[in-house]
């Protein structure tokens, strides 16, 4: 005899409810694999792929460069460093809207001002993956290129800079800049006319660094060069790094190239979720920063200047950011006019390079000048210009800056008249896009970057202090836990 089976009437929501998870199984990943889709047509036509890791390089000449990064003896006064504005200990840069360099006090991010002392005029940039091939700039006003020919060249405000012969990258040549700046780490010479005596070092002594011209490159760096190999360890440490270079064909070049290796080294991260998802691991990035990746690439058009492995073009655009701090010019006028100030071109008039975006999300605070604090108010500002530069507030600027500080409307509509085209249509994000995009930018960051004591050497052989504040130094020794911002 057949059994007739008996159904139990179920109860809609209860059947709804049992029902659930299968619904979702069979939506999710169809919505999942629509992104991951859409995202691979964006991907193959960028001709986007991973970070590469960093080249080979031998050992010796690493810890040279890391020496050197973090030796006051760089410095006309001997109290500044590059890691004094590049600090490890917050990401590479100081978080500080314009730097604070020779003569100034303590540790970013709470650094001062020294008695006297000038503001640097622009914003510290991060040094994360600069040995990525696709460099070919650096600086806010690109004043360094490598040329289509592989040669490298420099200029600033004064015309051509002469460069010594050997130099590896662009990189390198960078590193020849902050020590022959007066505000970041030369120091001033003395004025008969004002009764200036200028700039002695830390010991008191007359600082001999400063009395070069300003573009007098060479010069320059001939003086640091004669203060290194002063230094016997020194000396043993650049035939480690170079044996086999006779030590009377050397010169700054190898110091610099021993600095650039460090920094690439040191400070390059290709294991952002980012680089992840572009290496084929779908489940790196959260449905919100994919989404975040779509509107980058698509409606919100970030990448038309944040294009390529780096996310950016390089190319100087002014997108009309506020005009904070001194400006290149403080004694005519308190106003930044960027790139034309090499090229002297109508052009270039308040132009600056796009910046990467690598890491982006521990680097602030962004712009040329450090205007804005958080990303939001960035890609707020690229929305509407206009507004923004109407809406801007000084008030969350360190008093330093603040009081140095001067915005008009006839300079903001200087800028704005001279707006990049890709910004002259407003565009618009709703408050969730603005989360997705937020998010995609998160994903840029790869989370080793997010600590990055074990860079920094617990001496130098000139002796000097590797740090400014002994607290800080103890704490790092000691491993503790260290406050990465104000």
């Amino acid at each position: 005899m057949r059994k007739i089976p008996i159904l139990i009437p179920i109860p809609i929501p209860l059947l709804i409810l049992l029902l659930l998870p299968i619904l979702l199984s069979s939506c999710t990943p169809a919505r999942a694999s629509d992104l991951d889709a859409r995202l691979q047509t964006i991907i193959e036509a960028n001709h986007l792929t991973p970070l590469q890791s960093t080249p080979q390089v031998s050992a010796d000449k690493i810890a040279l460069g890391q020496y050197l990064f973090f030796d006051k003896e760089l410095s006309g006064n001997r109290d500044v460093s590059c890691a004094t504005c590049h600090q490890p200990l917050v990401d590479t840069v100081d978080h500080l809207p314009l730097p604070i360099g020779s003569g100034g006090i303590g540790v970013a991010p709470h650094r001062r001002m020294g008695p006297g002392k000038p503001l640097v005029a622009r914003n510290t940039p991060a040094l994360f993956d600069l040995g990525q091939p696709e460099w070919r700039t650096m600086f806010w006003d690109a004043r360094v290129e490598q040329l289509d020919d592989g040669s490298l060249t420099a200029r600033t405000s004064q015309g051509p800079v002469e460069l010594p012969p050997g130099l590896e990258n662009v990189v390198a040549v960078q590193a020849l800049f902050p020590p022959s700046a007066r505000a970041e780490m030369r120091g001033f010479k003395g004025d008969p006319m004002r009764d200036s005596p200028g700039d002695v070092d830390i010991f008191g002594r007359a600082n001999e660094i400063a009395k070069f011209q300003d573009n007098d490159i060479p010069a320059i760096w001939g003086g640091l060069w004669r203060r290194i190999i002063a230094i016997p360890e020194y000396m043993d440490l650049l035939q480690k790094a170079y044996p086999d270079t006779p030590v009377e064909q050397m010169g700054p070049q190898h110091l610099v190239n021993a600095i650039a290796a460090f920094q690439i080294d040191a400070y390059t991260f290709p294991q952002s979720p980012w680089d992840r998802y572009l290496a084929g691991e779908r489940r790196a990035l959260s449905t919100e920063a994919k989404q975040g990746a779509l509107l980058f690439y698509g409606r919100a058009g970030c990448s038309v200047c944040h294009s390529g492995n780096l996310m950016t073009d390089q190319r100087m655009h002014n997108i009309a950011a506020p005009q904070i701090g001194p400006g290149k010019q403080p004694a005519i006028e308190h106003r930044d006019y960027g790139r034309s100030l090499i090229t002297r071109k109508d052009e270039d008039i308040f132009g600056f390079r796009t910046p990467p975006l690598r890491n982006v999300t521990l680097t602030a605070p962004y712009m040329h000048n450090g205007a804005y604090d958080d990303l939001e108010s960035v890609i707020r500002h690229h929305m509407n210009p206009a507004r923004a530069l109407a809406d801007y507030d000084v008030m969350h600027l360190p008093p330093e800056v603040r009081q140095r500080t001067w915005i008009s409307e006839s300079l903001n509509q200087a800028m704005l008249d001279r707006l990049d085209p890709l910004l002259q249509v407003p565009a618009d994000l709703s408050d969730n896009e603005m989360d997705q995009l937020l998010a995609f930018l998160e994903a840029l960051t790869d989370p080793a970057a997010k600590d990055l004591r074990k860079t920094i050497p617990q001496r130098v052989p000139s002796g000097l202090p590797v740090s400014d504040d002994p607290a800080v130094m103890r704490a790092f020794l000691q491993d503790k836990p260290f406050v990465r911002h104000p």
